[in-house]
Order: C-alpha cells, then structure tokens, then sequence
C-alpha cells in the first residue's frame, strides 16, 4: 500500500519501558564518566541540557555539534571524552539491554517489507550517536542494513517532535508524503508526521502518551497487529 516505511526504535521496534531503561543507563553512564574522573551527577545534569539542546535546535548545526557545545563546551580532551563514550556504547551499554524486551515480530515485519522491496527508514529520536543507535538495533535483533537511512545525531539538524525532523528525512531520502507511513509508540512525537501528510501508526506494546492526547484518531495496535496489517497488505 506504502512504498517507504519510517520506524521509530526505542518503544516500537524495540519494546521497553522508558523509565526502566533511562534508569539503567544513566545508572552504567554515570559509573563510567566517574571512571574517567568527572563528576557524573554534574555531567548527568549536563547530559540533559544537551539533549534538551538538541529537541530544540533550529537546523542550523547538527544534533552533535549542538550536543557537545552544551555537555563539554571546552574543547580540551573532548575528542578523549568522544572515543571513551563510544567505547562505553560498544561494551558497558550492553547491560542496558536488560530493560529491554525484544519481539521477534520485529524481525517479521521488517521482513516481510524487504520481501516487498519496500524503502525502510530507521526514524528514531537522533539524539544517540550512530554507535549508540547500532547497538539498540542490534538488540532488536536487527541490523544496519535492514535500513537504507538511519537517523543520528551526527546526520540530523533537528529532534522528535519538531516537525521539521520529518521534514529532513523526507528531502534527504526525497519521499513522497502520500507515500510513506511514520509507524511508532509515541502519540505526539511519531503521531505529529501527520502533520505534513504522511499515514501514521500507533504501535501501543509500549505507548508513549505523556499529553494525554486523543489517540482515537490514529490508527492503532500492537506489533502483532500490524505484521498482520502488513501480512494482509492493508498497511
């Protein structure tokens, strides 16, 4: 029905509970800037500003530039800090996995698309780096490749749930909106790419609805549902 298809990761197709796991990786991140002799309650704190900096940058830096001039403005052993925190998302990260809960529908659905020769697009929050974001899609037992386009923080100019995110992707990857399908658990940062027509879907497993917004205008349901919806090739 759709020729491209955009998916958020965190909550969709890798089931979590956001707390849980905010939780255990700040907890493992923490450990591991203290290691490297900061203060991990102040860099944490920091932390959040960054990503905060991110949600709200206007396009004209990438997330990672903007991220870094906010979580370690000095210049002076950043690109130490840099190479310490991939290795941390290449090793220690992995204990993260833990407050996941993996769903072999995952694999399905991804699947039965490529079978299609449909066009897949990784569309998850670009505030975690590319090492970072290959780790999390490995635990849903997926792999890079089953992407032709990734969002990350070192390609993207702007964060769910600006609008102008979906806009990016859109140009980058020049779909057309009447085209694609945004699918994700989140009511208002996946549900807002209605906003410049595309179809949308609500994966509920695990949704994410701090608003509290009318969620009866989407189309909605679970992992299992949808892969039926695919299957049946009404989405």
């Amino acid at each position: 029905m759709y020729k491209n298809y955009l998916f958020d990761l965190d909550g969709t197709l890798l089931p979590l509970d956001e707390e849980n796991f905010v939780k255990h990786y700040f907890a493992l991140l923490g450990k591991k800037l203290a290691s490297l002799g900061y203060n991990p309650e102040e860099m944490i704190k920091k932390l959040w500003l960054g990503t905060k900096a991110m949600i709200l940058n206007n396009g004209k830096k990438t997330n990672e530039e903007v991220f870094w001039n906010v979580f370690h403005p000095e210049l002076k052993n950043r690109e130490n800090l840099k190479r310490e925190l991939e290795k941390f998302y290449q090793e220690d990260f992995a204990e993260v996995k833990n407050s996941t809960m993996p769903s072999e529908t995952s694999k399905k659905i991804i699947e039965e698309l490529k079978l299609r020769k449909k066009r897949i697009i990784l569309a998850t929050n670009p505030i975690f780096p590319f090492v970072a974001t290959k780790t999390r899609i490995s635990w849903a037992g997926l792999e890079t490749d089953n992407f032709e386009y990734i969002t990350t923080y070192e390609n993207s100019h702007f964060a769910k749930p600006s609008v102008h995110y979906y806009e990016e992707v859109i140009l980058k990857n020049n779909l057309d909106p009447d085209e694609t399908i945004m699918i994700g658990n989140d009511a208002v940062e996946d549900m807002i790419a209605m906003e410049l027509g595309l179809k949308t879907f609500l994966v509920t497993d695990c949704l994410n609805n701090k608003n509290n917004v009318d969620i009866t205008e989407f189309e909605q349901g679970s992992l299992d549902q949808l892969l039926k919806k695919i299957i049946d090739k009404e989405i």
